[in-house]
């Protein structure tokens, strides 16, 4: 089964990959090792864990996320089947000083990971609070992907 046929399967469809808001580009492939600028959930919502949306609703932004990471990278390496591994997962989460669940909350997007590679879904992974991020979006996720370079 295809990656896209596991996503298929999973009931998922892939959002149309967005563009960078700024001077930089969605990602360097850097000998076989892609790494994917820093991403946010679609619809661009905004607010903070904690205060605007519960543990739950940030697991489903960072599914949200993972979908948007998996779209730019069909759109430039043109076939999700290039991806060898998913490397490192960074996550920021926009959240009150009390909001202790960040991990809980980038689950959605590590278990999405798994879900969709399988093994190679696994990945090395560090969360962190923020006092604020870009649009005041919920989270933002950065990641690195090992990738077939033929």
């Amino acid at each position: 089964m295809t990656v896209e046929q596991r996503l298929a399967a999973l009931g998922f469809t892939l959002p149309e990959a967005s563009q960078p808001a700024a001077k930089y580009t969605n990602l360097v492939n850097v000998n076989g090792l892609v790494f994917l600028s820093g991403k946010g959930p679609s619809g661009q919502p905004k607010g903070k864990l904690g205060i605007d949306f519960s543990t739950e609703e940030g697991y489903r932004y960072a599914r949200q996320v993972g979908l948007e990471v998996l779209a730019v990278l069909k759109a430039e390496l043109g076939s999700l089947e290039r991806v060898k591994r998913v490397v490192k997962v960074q996550g920021f989460i926009n959240a009150s000083s009390e909001f202790e669940e960040h991990h809980k909350v980038l689950n959605g997007f590590s278990e999405l990971m798994i879900d969709v590679f399988g093994d190679e879904g696994l990945h090395a992974r560090s969360v962190f609070g923020a006092v604020s991020v870009r649009d005041n979006l919920p989270l933002i996720v950065d990641s690195i992907f090992q990738v077939d370079t033929h």
